[in-house]
C-alpha cells in the first residue's frame, strides 16, 4: 500500500464490496472540482490563448486542451480502462470549444463515478494502480492546481472551497514528499508561504507555484 492509499483508505469486505461509509466521500470534492473548472474554462477570453500561465509548459491555449483531455481520462480511469488510451492534450478541438467539450466529459464523469462501490476498486492511473478513492483525490488536486493556473494567466478569481482545500492538502502533503521533486513526479520544489495563507495559496505552493 503506498502512501496515498494510506491516507484514503476504502474498508471492505472479503468480496471487495465498500463495507464501511468515509468520513467524507471524495467523490464529492472531485464533483466539485470539475465544476469549478469548467466554469474557469467557460470565462477564457479569445486574446487570452496565448497567455503564460504558472505551468511553464502551457499557455492558455495548451492548458485548455490539456484539462479536456484530464477531465476524460478520468472517466476511463472510473471505467477500469488504461489511461493511456486518452492522449493528454485534445487537439482535436478547435481553439474557442474546450468549454462546449467540458460539458459532455463533465457528465460521462458524473455518471462513471455514480456507483459507490468505485472508491474501493482497484483503477489504474498513470502513477499506477489506486483505490477509487485515491484516484479521486489525485484528480482533485490535479483540477484544483490547474484550474488555478488558468484562472492566474487570465485574471479570474474563482469561489474556492476552503475546507475541499484543505481535505486536498492533508493528502499530498504526505503522499507527495517535498524532497523528491522531478524525474516522475512531474513538479517543481515547494515554494515557502506563509502557514496562515489561505488555503489555495499553500495548495498551489506545494505543487511549485508562486501564490
Amino acid at each position: 500500500m503506498n502512501k496515498t492509499e494510506q491516507l484514503i483508505e476504502t474498508p471492505s469486505d472479503s468480496t471487495g464490496t465498500v463495507a464501511a461509509p468515509f468520513s467524507f466521500d471524495p467523490r464529492t470534492d472531485l464533483a466539485a472540482a470539475v465544476e469549478l473548472a469548467g466554469r474557469t474554462l467557460a470565462a477564457v477570453r479569445p486574446e487570452q490563448y496565448d497567455a503564460p500561465t504558472p505551468c511553464e509548459e502551457f499557455d492558455v491555449r495548451r492548458l485548455s486542451s490539456h484539462l479536456v483531455a484530464v477531465v476524460r481520462r478520468i472517466s476511463v480511469i472510473g471505467r477500469g480502462e488504461d489511461p493511456f488510451s486518452v492522449p493528454s492534450f485534445a487537439d482535436e478541438i478547435a481553439d474557442g470549444a474546450w468549454a462546449a467539450a467540458w460539458v459532455p466529459g463533465a457528465r460521462e464523469v458524473a455518471e462513471v463515478w455514480a456507483d459507490p462501490g468505485i472508491l474501493g476498486r482497484q483503477l489504474r492511473l498513470p502513477m499506477g494502480v489506486l483505490p477509487g478513492a485515491a484516484a479521486a483525490a489525485v484528480y482533485t488536486h490535479e483540477l484544483t492546481v490547474h484550474t488555478w493556473d488558468l484562472a492566474r494567466a487570465t485574471g479570474q478569481d474563482p469561489d474556492w472551497d476552503p475546507a475541499l482545500i484543505e481535505r486536498v492538502i492533508g493528502v499530498v502533503r504526505r503522499a507527495l514528499p517535498a524532497e523528491t521533486r522531478g524525474g516522475r513526479i512531474p513538479f517543481a520544489e515547494v515554494v515557502a508561504v506563509d502557514p496562515e495563507a489561505p488555503a489555495i495559496d499553500r495548495l498551489v505552493a506545494w505543487a511549485g507555484r508562486r501564490p
